[in-house]
């Protein structure tokens, strides 16, 4: 049995080339363990979907040392992404197909028998309320109904880990709560989620447990229960302190206030 579903060791990333270079993770060690819902939260630019993309196979040349599902990253890749799911802000879609055509593309790429993935593409767009859509050209469709086929098809395969990058973009009320329960049931049946977000009261009320990096580099981790403080009592607030962000606000008075002077 796998204690850890994922393991990073000096995970390193950097971007461009000569005196361009731009170092996004500085190496970063986590380990997760099966059926956790994983907040991965930080600033712009701090580093979370290249660490997201790493792990998922998309990016390929970085350093340090990665196990996911106790498979080496490096060598077998395809193995791992046959057991994970990802589902991006804005991830491509073929907009002339029907959401029940890039399914079913979906579908056959991950190998999934045909009478098993019509029950599966049956049952999650009924979930999402898209039944009605379900044979519709996606380029007639909002950002959010797109947002939801792309979640649907991060799990046709039943994923043993689900990467989400910012969900829950363009999603109504309604979906919101629909996803937050969602994944609350999956991560009780053993799955895990990694989950980034830059909305902050959603990573608080559904993780349990919480990794902050900035600048490349982790922070701060553990239950929301263990890093709160007097001063910091909601995630938003504690994010502000450990990222700087409170001198933003004091920067936002001074603003007002030159404005109310003029």
């Amino acid at each position: 049995m796998e204690s850890n579903v994922i393991t990073i060791r000096g995970l390193k990333k950097s971007f461009g080339r000569g005196n361009q270079t731009n170092e996004v993770l500085k190496g970063i060690d986590l380990d997760i363990p099966k059926g956790q819902i994983i907040g991965y939260i930080g600033p712009n630019g701090a580093g979370k979907s290249t660490t997201v993309k790493i792990l998922c196979g998309i990016i390929k040349e970085y350093e340090g040392e990665i196990e996911v599902l106790g498979k080496c990253l490096t060598n077998e890749s395809d193995a791992i992404k046959a057991r994970i799911g990802y589902v991006p802000e804005n991830g491509a879609m073929y907009d002339v197909l029907t959401p029940r055509e890039y399914l079913k593309l979906i579908g056959a790429l991950y190998g999934i028998e045909e009478q098993q993935l019509n029950t599966r593409i049956q049952h999650l767009v009924s979930f999402f309320e898209m039944t009605t859509h379900a044979d519709q050209r996606m380029d007639t469709f909002s950002k959010g109904m797109r947002q939801k086929i792309l979640i649907v098809a991060g799990l046709l395969n039943n994923p043993d880990i689900l990467f989400l990058d910012e969900p829950l973009s363009g999603l109504d009320a309604n979906a919101v709560i629909m996803v937050k329960e969602m994944l609350t049931r999956l991560a009780a049946q053993g799955k895990t989620i990694f989950y980034c977000s830059h909305l902050m009261d959603v990573v608080e009320k559904i993780s349990d447990r919480i990794i902050l990096i900035n600048d490349g580099q982790v922070i701060t981790d553990g239950t929301f229960a263990e890093l709160k403080t007097e001063k910091a009592d909601t995630l938003e607030r504690l994010f502000a302190d450990l990222t700087g962000g409170s001198k933003e606000s004091v920067n936002t008075e001074a603003l007002l206030d030159a404005f109310n002077q003029n």
